[in-house]
């Protein structure tokens, strides 16, 4: 039986991002094409899995990225925690992702009105608190909220957290140790991405 270990990456970070986009354009049209997949596959992933990208996404039951990038079986590793935070188990996971399953392309999915950034952003500017398990959840997401302008709008507001929590969360993977050893082999591209809640649309950061 083939070793998880001895699998090299089957695409290049460049074009499992292709593949993801080219999928969610799928799922917009209502095109799907791996809603069902033979008996044939699901027996072939017993002898290990190659998924082509690696994915930290929020828990929110409206944004499965198994769905949303029209994926089979096999071809995500998705990590799901509320907020899409990063944390030392998230870190274990990616780095699995990356070490033994030789993944190159790690996306770190937001989402459009996440509850959890609303939670931080009702912490950081109403003094709202929270249960002790949510509140350390929220010491998570805080520090990537340092620049969000108190007079923008709520709905502005919430928008900019969200990508800013984003880009907190791929800060500190890029800037983790693993992260900048990886990257410095080549064998790492971390891209930022929001869903449009409404038309599932995911949205690359620039």
């Amino acid at each position: 039986m083939m070793n998880n270990k001895d699998l090299e990456s089957p695409v290049s970070a460049d074009e499992a991002l292709a593949r993801l986009m080219a999928g969610n354009e799928r799922f917009m049209r209502g095109e799907p094409t791996n809603a069902h997949p033979p008996s044939e596959v699901l027996a072939n992933l017993v002898k290990g899995q190659r998924p082509y990208a690696a994915i930290l996404g929020c828990s929110d039951s409206r944004v499965p990225p198994e769905l949303l990038f029209d994926a089979a079986f096999g071809d995500l590793f998705i990590i799901r925690v509320a907020g899409n935070v990063f944390s030392p188990e998230v870190a274990g996971s990616l780095q699995y992702a990356g070490v033994h399953l030789n993944t190159q392309l790690l996306m770190v999915l937001g989402h459009e009105g996440c509850g959890a950034v609303q939670a931080a952003l009702a912490a950081k500017f109403e003094g709202a608190r929270e249960r002790s398990r949510i509140e350390s959840l929220l010491q998570n997401i805080l520090p990537g909220l340092d620049q969000i302008d108190a007079r923008l709008t709520p709905q502005q507001r919430t928008a900019r957290a969200v990508e800013a929590n984003v880009r907190w969360s791929m800060r500190q993977i890029t800037e983790s140790p693993e992260g900048r050893a990886r990257a410095a082999q080549g064998r790492l591209k971390v891209v930022g991405a929001v869903c449009e809640i409404a038309t599932g649309r995911v949205r690359l950061l620039a």
